[in-house]
């Protein structure tokens, strides 16, 4: 009775398996393969279950890893046990199952397809149906591909956008976390000019407010808080640019008159705030675009072995603040190239789960 208590405790956590073309069913099988993950929560794997069978296969080939994979239907049907790996199966893809040869006996590395893209939707709409009726605790996603959902015909520019519509979530944000460095956009998939377009006073105070709220979720009690500025050197008075002048600084002085704690009052050049965030100096910094935040995330969490000739460490996850839910992402892609070659890592998924159980923990 104790050890079904301590494991009714633990977190359900609802993982997508991402393009079944691309890698997530082979770092899933990876991921969750760590005896030590379930001492921790309960995961449960939605996808179709012949593309998490065959990456078993492949992962005990290459890697001898040696799981079993249970088919459900239902959370309630699933053994949340070592050694075997619960998927819901969505039974929308087929092995052999490729666009234009299908009677191939390998389901990954095809590349973009509009039947990878609806599977991978249609296990995102599913975990998001499951966590907003509180079946389970938090979402975790894999890898999708923009161009493939948009060829199924689901016009999203990401998980992030899926995620809000389908929660009916108006206020958003994208949070990149690797270690102690941690960065929230206050824009992400648009063009740059549209990104400078973007930064307004209201935006940019939304996105400090939630960076503050997402530190505490991570158990953070008094998050400092770095505000990037956009323009070279801040602008240097309005000499290359306004924005700091007249949107962002009004967003600054709004959040701590709220009693947000920001060190330096005021916007940092984006050219040193990374080297003092990672010095210690601040908890989290609000970027003002997609690749302010995400450069030097990934120069810090994606390390490439020469010699070897791989990824020695793809790391670094993504949250989106602000939904009713929780989730967690991966922050890489697909992989179609290296897909089912059983090489790829597991690193950003683990992570991924493991912050997901952080802050469905502390929410509980």
């Amino acid at each position: 009775m104790k050890k079904r208590e301590e494991t009714m405790q633990r977190p359900i956590i609802g993982i997508t398996m991402g393009d079944p073309f691309g890698n997530g069913p082979e770092i899933t099988v990876k991921a969750l393969s760590d005896p030590g993950l379930y001492t921790l929560c309960r995961p449960l794997v939605v996808g179709d279950i012949s593309s998490v069978a065959y990456a078993a296969a492949v992962a005990k080939t290459v890697s001898g890893l040696d799981v079993q994979v249970h088919l459900i239907h239902d959370v309630q049907e699933a053994y949340f046990r070592r050694g075997v790996i619960d998927v819901l199966d969505m039974g929308l893809i087929q092995v052999g199952q490729i666009p234009g040869d299908p009677a191939a006996p390998k389901p990954f590395g095809v590349g973009a397809t509009a039947l990878g893209g609806e599977a991978s939707f249609q296990y995102v709409a599913k975990v998001i149906d499951m966590a907003m009726k509180g079946e389970i605790h938090a979402t975790v996603t894999n890898a999708l591909s923009k161009e493939a959902i948009n060829m199924a015909g689901h016009h999203f520019s990401g998980h992030t956008e899926i995620y809000a519509e389908l929660t009916g979530c108006g206020q958003y944000a994208m949070m990149l976390v690797h270690g102690d460095l941690r960065v929230v956009h206050v824009s992400t998939h648009v063009s740059l000019r549209e990104a400078c377009e973007r930064v307004k006073t209201d935006r940019v105070l939304a996105c400090i407010r939630m960076a503050h709220e997402a530190c505490i979720g991570l158990g953070i009690d008094a998050p400092r808080i770095a505000v990037a500025g956009l323009n070279p050197h801040c602008g240097e008075g309005g000499l290359f640019g306004r924005e700091e002048i007249e949107q962002i600084q009004p967003a600054i002085d709004a959040a701590m008159k709220e009693g947000l704690l920001i060190p330096d009052g005021k916007p940092v050049p984006a050219d040193t705030v990374f080297s003092k965030a990672l010095g210690g100096w601040y908890d989290v910094v609000v970027v003002m675009y997609h690749d302010q935040g995400h450069i030097p995330l990934k120069v810090k969490g994606f390390v490439y072995d020469r010699e070897k000739n791989c990824w020695d460490a793809v790391e670094g996850i993504n949250l989106t603040l602000g939904l009713p839910v929780i989730r967690v992402s991966v922050d890489h892609g697909t992989g179609f190239g290296h897909a089912g070659s059983g090489r790829a890592s597991a690193g950003s998924l683990l992570n991924a789960i493991h912050c997901a159980i952080r802050i469905s923990s502390n929410r509980r």
